[in-house]
C-alpha cells in the first residue's frame, strides 16, 4: 500500500530530484518480485507464454514491474481489441491470484488509471521506495537517470507533459499506433547508429546515488539497459539490474529478482516456455 509522498530534503543536494513516493509491504510477505523490459508484443508469443507461467507459477507474494511490459502502449482504449486484450485479460487474471503492481517505462507511459484500475494492477510512481522486511529498495524504471542522452531527456520530458499525452490520446487509436511505429522506427535506427541498447546510455552512478542518499534507500533497483548486473556505487550504495526478456529470438534469456529476508536474488526463467 502506497503511504506517502516525499521529496529529497537535504540542504547540500542538488534541486532536481524527483518525488519519492513510498509503498509498505504488508507484514506477512515473505518475498517479492521485481522484473522489466519484455517488451511484449503479437510477434513475441513464448515470451508472453513466460510471463503468462511465471505470474501463475512464483512462489512469490507479489510481483512488480518496472516498465517497458509492453514494446508500446498507445492509450488504455486498446486494451479491448488484439493482443492489448489478451494483455489486459492476462493481468486482470494475475492479480486475483496475488498483488501485481506497475511502473510505466520509456515504451508504455501512456498505461493509464483505466488500463490497471480495470485489471487491479497497483500503480507505481516512478521512483517509489520499498519498504519491507525491515529494509528499504529504491524501485524506478531507470530512463530518467539516464542523464548522458540529453536528446532523449527533452523527448522524456516532453512526453510525460499531460497536455501532450492528453493531444495524443485525443487522437484515434490507428493514428495512434502509427505514431507508436514511428518511435520505434528511430529507436532502431539510433541503434543501428551506434549507439547502446534501447539508444540510452547507462544511468549516471552520481545521480544514483544523490536519489539514494535522498529517499534513504541504499539499495536500487531497476531496468532499462537490458544490462543485467549488481555494482557497488560507493557511499554505501549499490544497484541491481533486472534483466530484459525475450524468448522469441535466437538467445532467449530473462530473469526475475526476488527480495526476501535473506537479500536478493536472480531466478532464472524457463527459457523452453512454449
Amino acid at each position: 500500500m502506497v503511504v506517502a509522498s516525499t521529496s529529497g530534503s537535504s540542504a547540500d543536494l542538488s534541486l532536481d530530484l524527483p518525488r519519492f513516493s513510498r509503498y509498505e509491504a504488508p507484514p506477512h510477505w515473505k518475498s517479492i518480485d521485481f522484473l522489466s523490459d519484455l517488451h511484449l508484443q503479437e510477434s513475441t508469443p513464448r515470451t508472453f507464454a513466460a510471463l503468462e507461467a511465471h505470474l501463475f507459477g512464483t512462489t512469490a507474494d507479489a510481483v512488480f514491474i518496472l516498465g517497458d511490459l509492453f514494446e508500446a502502449w498507445v492509450g488504455d482504449d486498446a486494451r479491448f481489441e488484439g493482443f492489448e486484450k489478451r494483455c489486459a485479460a492476462l493481468l486482470a487474471a494475475a492479480a486475483k491470484v496475488r498483488p501485481v503492481a506497475f511502473m510505466a517505462g520509456n515504451r508504455d507511459f501512456l498505461v493509464g488509471a483505466d488500463l490497471l484500475g480495470n485489471c487491479g494492477v497497483a500503480a507505481l510512481h516512478d521512483p517509489t521506495v520499498l519498504s519491507a522486511f525491515g529494509r528499504h529498495v529504491l524501485l524506478t524504471h531507470g530512463d530518467a537517470l539516464c542523464l548522458d542522452d540529453r536528446e532523449y531527456q527533452r523527448f522524456r520530458a516532453q512526453v510525460r507533459q499531460p497536455a501532450w499525452q492528453h493531444a495524443v490520446l485525443a487522437r484515434p487509436l490507428p493514428e495512434r499506433r502509427a505514431l507508436a511505429r514511428q518511435i520505434r522506427d528511430a529507436s532502431e535506427q539510433r541503434r543501428q547508429q551506434g549507439h547502446d541498447v534501447e539508444g540510452y546510455g547507462d544511468l549516471d552512478p552520481a545521480a544514483m546515488v544523490r536519489w539514494m542518499q535522498a529517499a534513504g534507500a541504499p539499495v536500487l533497483v531497476h531496468g532499462h539497459t537490458h544490462r543485467p548486473a549488481h555494482q557497488a556505487l560507493g557511499h554505501g550504495c549499490e544497484r541491481w539490474v533486472l534483466s530484459d526478456w525475450d524468448f522469441d529470438g535466437t538467445s532467449p534469456r530473462g530473469d526475475v529478482l526476488r527480495w526476501s529476508r535473506t537479500g536478493l536474488e536472480r531466478i532464472p526463467i524457463d527459457a523452453a516456455a512454449p
